[in-house]
C-alpha cells in the first residue's frame, strides 16, 4: 500500500485511498468506484477493437506503467482484466490500470523500510501475458516485462486471440 501511495494522482492508475482492516481482521483496500469495465469485458461485448482505439489505450497504459517504473514499481500482471475503460470528465475510453497486487518494488529505488510485495524468484502473473524471463523465474524483472505484456494485450484486443495459448500445465514437470 505504501508503494501504491507513491502512485497517487497518476491519471491512468487507480488511486488507493486507504488500506484498513475489516472488523474480523482481514485487510481491505478502499479505492474510487470506476464506472466502466475491463478490457476483457469490452472485448467480450464488442469483439475485436479498431487499431486507433487500441493505440490510444496502449499509450495510456504505457504512460501509467512508465510512471510506476520511474518510482521503481513493476506491475507484473498486466492483462486485459487489470485495465479498465472508463469515463473521465468528458473523455470516454480513458483507461485505468488496476490490481498492483503482484507489484515488485525495485530495492534500488525503494524508500527505507520498503519491502518486496512478492517473492523475488516466485513466478507470478497470468501465463498468457507473462514475459519469458518471468516464466523462467529470473530474479531480475524490469519494465521490459510490462512492455511485453502490453504487446500481448494489444494483440489480444486486435485479434481476439492470445499470442500464445499458454496453460498452467505447460509449466509442470509431470507428463
Amino acid at each position: 500500500v505504501r508503494a501504491m501511495g507513491r502512485l497517487s494522482g497518476i491519471p491512468n492508475i487507480v488511486d488507493i485511498h486507504h488500506a484498513p482492516f475489516t472488523t474480523d481482521g482481514r485487510p481491505c483496500i478502499v479505492m474510487p468506484y470506476i464506472d466502466g469495465g475491463s478490457l476483457d469485458d469490452v472485448l467480450q461485448g464488442h469483439g475485436q477493437l479498431p487499431v486507433d482505439n487500441v493505440l490510444q489505450m496502449g499509450r495510456e497504459v504505457a504512460r501509467a506503467l512508465d510512471a510506476a517504473h520511474r518510482q521503481g514499481i513493476f506491475h507484473r500482471d498486466v492483462k486485459p482484466a487489470n485495465i479498465y475503460v472508463c469515463r473521465m470528465g468528458l473523455e470516454y475510453d480513458f483507461v485505468k490500470v488496476l490490481d498492483f497486487g503482484l507489484v515488485k518494488v525495485n530495492s534500488d529505488r525503494a524508500q527505507l523500510g520498503q519491502t518486496l510485495l512478492t517473492a523475488e524468484q516466485k513466478t507470478t502473473g497470468t501465463p498468457a501475458y507473462m514475459a519469458p524471463e518471468i516464466i523462467l523465474g529470473e530474479a531480475k524483472v524490469d519494465r521490459r516485462a510490462a512492455v511485453y505484456a502490453l504487446g500481448c494485450v494489444a494483440y489480444y484486443l486486435l485479434t481476439g486471440q492470445l499470442v500464445f495459448d499458454i496453460t498452467l500445465h505447460s509449466f509442470s514437470n509431470s507428463p
